[in-house]
């Protein structure tokens, strides 16, 4: 997925990608050998002029990396640093004004055969496919889709987006003043898609992944993790919650007149970070990477999570075990019978599931039991440092054994490297 993000943001993401680079060369902790704690050069990309937003996109595998910034897309060589080129995307509106004049990058994306580039266009978002340059050519751009919807109409806006199987999902308002955030399937091989309107409250999105299964393709499904408002309004109570919600990526919405074009597979559940003992809560979720497995069963969710008191905490998540929340939990304020097909079932044809199911879907979307983490008692990891952003890589050590290696990144740019599955717990 991309998020839309500040520079400060983007920073850490770059100082993250150099940092996961540098662990190819690093002996790691458990062998006892020391460590290299530095990164053999510095990469950098120069701007042209300060910026106060970027949007970074790289090919798995690729040697190039995409900048999004204002008004144009840089190409980069990361082996060299060197620009290759400089893909201009102005804004293109009818009625221009000196405060929204400007081409934002919000979305870089691969779908289909082209690069999906989307950005604020002067408060009128819109797309563009863009074909890069090979063998020496310019790159070509083409003008696309109406961007309403996949990038918001003003870059610090909240916004996210993933390509699953072809297929476009995004998170952005509606409105210019950011009013209708939802999450929607907006381009790509299959119908559009939204939710309903009651489902969520106020919420900030936070990540989305899609969790491929091979050999039971009806079954797969997009995740999304988000915060939103609390209604339990009493003064003890923290003002946001921390959820995750799912839908299949088979859903074509219900019949007409009842969700059609809307999720018909959405539900949601509270995503639990706490230290129950002694009743501590860590409810505002910032952010999260799953470390995906062959088998979807192992993938695990590495969450980010602060507190009302200022600490930050890590809680893992077994995506097998989020994943039976959902198929086992009961409907939260739902107490007849639970009807067959269950809401929430993948199907081959959502508009001719039976009425009873659509219903507790369009009104019953909560399930009444947690998603725990892995380690139910306490958080992986507990720390008073505002950490902000989070990346895991497996690497292997000089005992030729794997380990996996959490990256947190602190507001003011300090990245910390912290060990899982190690005898002893070491940060850097």
């Amino acid at each position: 997925f991309r998020r839309k993000s500040n520079i400060n943001e983007d920073k850490m993401k770059t100082a993250c990608q150099s940092l996961l680079l540098g662990l190819c060369f690093l002996t790691v902790f458990c062998s006892w050998t020391i460590p290299r704690l530095t990164l053999r050069q510095d990469f950098q990309i120069p701007y042209m002029k300060n910026v106060s937003h970027t949007v970074l996109y790289s090919r798995g595998g690729s040697k190039i990396l995409f900048v999004g910034g204002s008004n144009y897309v840089l190409m980069v060589d990361v082996n060299t640093d060197h620009i290759i080129e400089n893909i201009s995307l102005a804004a293109n509106i009818d009625h221009l004004c000196e405060s929204s004049s400007e081409n934002m990058v919000t979305v870089i994306e691969e779908l289909q055969d082209c690069l999906l580039v989307c950005g604020t266009n002067g408060e009128q978002p819109k797309c563009w496919n863009v074909y890069p340059s090979e063998n020496n050519h310019t790159s070509k751009v083409l003008e696309s889709v109406d961007g309403i919807c996949i990038s918001p109409h003003i870059y610090s806006q909240n916004s996210l987006t993933l390509v699953a199987d072809g297929d476009l999902y995004a998170a952005a308002p509606l409105y210019k003043d950011g009013t209708s955030l939802q999450f929607r399937r907006k381009a790509g091989n299959k119908i559009n898609m939204w939710m309903y309107d009651a489902w969520i409250a106020e919420p900030t999105f936070i990540s989305a992944f899609f969790a491929k299964r091979i050999e039971d393709p009806i079954n797969e499904k997009i995740y999304v993790l988000f915060r939103e408002k609390n209604p339990d309004n009493s003064p003890e109570a923290d003002p946001w919650l921390s959820r995750v919600a799912r839908v299949c990526k088979t859903d074509q919405g219900g019949p007409k007149g009842l969700l059609q074009n809307i999720w018909t597979s959405f539900l949601k559940a509270r995503l639990v970070c706490a230290i129950p003992r002694e009743s501590l809560y860590f409810n505002r979720l910032q952010d999260a990477f799953v470390l995906h497995s062959e088998d979807w069963r192992d993938s695990r969710v590495y969450a980010l999570f602060s507190s009302s008191w200022n600490s930050t905490a890590v809680c893992i998540y077994s995506l097998a075990e989020l994943d039976d929340i959902f198929e086992s939990s009961t409907f939260k304020g739902y107490s007849d019978d639970i009807p067959n097909p269950r809401p929430g079932t993948c199907v081959n044809n959502s508009k001719s599931l039976p009425i009873h199911t659509i219903t507790v879907i369009k009104n019953h979307p909560e399930m009444t039991d947690w998603i725990h983490p892995i380690q139910k008692h306490s958080p992986f990891y507990i720390s008073n440092y505002n950490y902000t952003k989070i990346v895991v890589d497996r690497v292997q050590a000089a005992d030729e054994k794997m380990y996996h290696v959490i990256l947190l990144v602190h507001r003011i740019l300090k990245i910390f490297l912290y060990l899982h599955i190690c005898t002893i717990n070491k940060i850097i």
